[in-house]
């Protein structure tokens, strides 16, 4: 199945709900988008967690990844994206651009729902 937001986020879900902590996560996608694999970036504390470029883009090329939809949670369950969640997507569109993965969303989850970067056009 082709995955779109709500679908990335309904896999996403159960990893991300339910933490008193910051955790990133990635769906690496086929050129069909298709899910080939799911990763932890990394584990955080209440307000943060590194994401790291060269990680995210590292795995990607591991995976021989067309596509990447990226997300993390928001335990205060605060649904909008703070200034360093737009600069770290904005950062990662470009550097994928470069690389040709395409950064095809960034998602917030928290346990009331998620915000999606695509869906509110911020890519």
């Amino acid at each position: 199945a082709v995955i779109g937001s709500k679908s990335a986020w309904q896999v996403l879900r159960r990893h991300l709900v339910d933490l008193d902590h910051e955790e990133f996560w990635m769906l690496l996608l086929s050129r069909s988008c298709k899910v080939i694999a799911k990763e932890l970036i990394s584990k955080g504390g209440l307000s943060g967690t590194i994401a790291d470029p060269k990680i995210i883009f590292g795995i990607a090329l591991q995976h021989q990844a067309s596509s990447i939809i990226l997300a993390h949670n928001h335990p205060s369950n605060n649904l909008k994206p703070s200034q360093q969640d737009i600069n770290l997507t904005r950062k990662l569109v470009q550097a994928g651009r470069i690389m040709e993965i395409n950064v095809v969303d960034h998602l917030i989850i928290s346990d009331d729902g998620y915000y999606s970067f695509a869906d509110e056009e911020m890519l």
